[in-house]
């Protein structure tokens, strides 16, 4: 990474500079750890008595705090999001060179900007967008449409007919178009497959975490908006709909049909039951069960707090008997309503 001074960094970025232009600044570092030539960031409050102890060349921080700041510093009302766009700036993606692996079967044509990894497969009837990068180990569909600038990781699997729109991120071992779960019973017990005949329509600038699967429609298309983040191992039932700006994080999982509005975020391991409707702006904390639909938006929370084994064991074996304790308290206050109206 080539080094730049903080007034290179304000006039590309903007921001409040305090203390020497000419900082030269190497490389972004944690605020625990950044010494000379390295810019961290302060972006909660409760971090804030360690600036006094930092040895970093410059800090980015809230406009609130930059009257304690002893070093060097750059005030903006979004440290984390300043940060994230020096941290682009500063550690550009390398990309190979365009161009078809020896080794990788490609059966359509495509851009001579496209990079093409060894052993990857693509199909007849793929539509790769410019500048695409195809990953090693990839297979692609029938059929598919991949837009310009995105990048697929090595072994990653697109079904047929499934479209990605441009600038997307898919990481490794992520499945999109596989079979949603969909099967009727018989009488006598046994599982009848109804085929899934939909897509997965996936937006512009999304993000696709590794070993994340996304499930086709059954019959309408599975549909992901533009600018989506989906972290790691994420399961993405068949007719989903995930509204644009969204960020679901690890582990999630969305059974089918049910709708995410926009700008929502999904806490780890949360799971949303299939064919609810989540609002716009809703925000559903880590571990949360979300049983019915969501249509004011706001911050949700569903989860048992943790407590020693022992204790659990004892509280939650009550959970048994309350039935029988709402039946005896009904008893208790009509008998007492009697005793009242008779002392009365």
């Amino acid at each position: 990474m080539a080094a730049v001074t903080l007034a290179d960094i304000v006039a590309r970025l903007g921001g409040e500079l305090s203390g020497d232009a000419q900082t030269t600044i190497f490389r972004i570092a944690s605020l625990d750890k950044a010494g000379p030539g390295e810019i961290t960031f302060l972006s909660t409050p409760k971090y804030q008595g360690k600036l006094a102890a930092t040895q970093a060349a410059a800090v980015i921080v809230p406009v609130d705090v930059k009257s304690v700041c002893p070093v060097p510093h750059i005030a903006t009302p979004n440290p984390y999001l300043y940060f994230a766009r020096l941290a682009q700036w500063l550690n550009p993606a390398t990309r190979p060179l365009p161009g078809i692996d020896p080794t990788a079967r490609v059966l359509c044509e495509v851009p001579p900007s496209v990079s093409v990894g060894a052993t990857a497969v693509i199909a007849a009837g793929a539509n790769i967008g410019a500048n695409a990068i195809i990953g090693a180990g990839c297979t692609i569909g029938a059929d598919v449409e991949i837009g310009a600038d995105s990048l697929l990781h090595a072994n990653v699997s697109i079904y047929a007919g499934c479209r990605i729109g441009a600038r997307a991120i898919v990481h490794s071992g992520a499945v999109i178009g596989s079979d949603g779960f969909g099967f009727a019973r018989e009488a006598a017990g046994a599982w009848v497959k109804i085929p899934q005949s939909g897509r997965v329509i996936i937006g512009d600038d999304v993000e696709i975490g590794a070993n994340t699967t996304i499930d086709r429609g059954a019959l309408d298309d599975t549909v992901i908006e533009n600018g989506v983040k989906l972290d790691n191992q994420i399961q993405v039932a068949h007719n989903v709909h995930i509204g644009a700006d969204s960020a679901l994080a690890g582990c999630v999982g969305i059974a089918g049909s049910a709708r995410i509005g926009r700008r929502c975020t999904v806490g780890g391991a949360a799971m949303i039951l299939g064919h609810l409707e989540i609002a716009d702006d809703v925000h559903i904390s880590a571990g949360t069960l979300v049983t019915k639909s969501i249509v004011i938006p706001g911050s949700y929370t569903g989860s048992v707090p943790f407590l020693p084994h022992a204790d659990w064991l004892k509280n939650f074996a009550r959970l048994r008997h309350l039935d029988a304790m709402a039946d005896k308290i009904r008893a208790l206050e009509t008998r007492l309503a009697e005793l009242e109206k008779k002392s009365s």
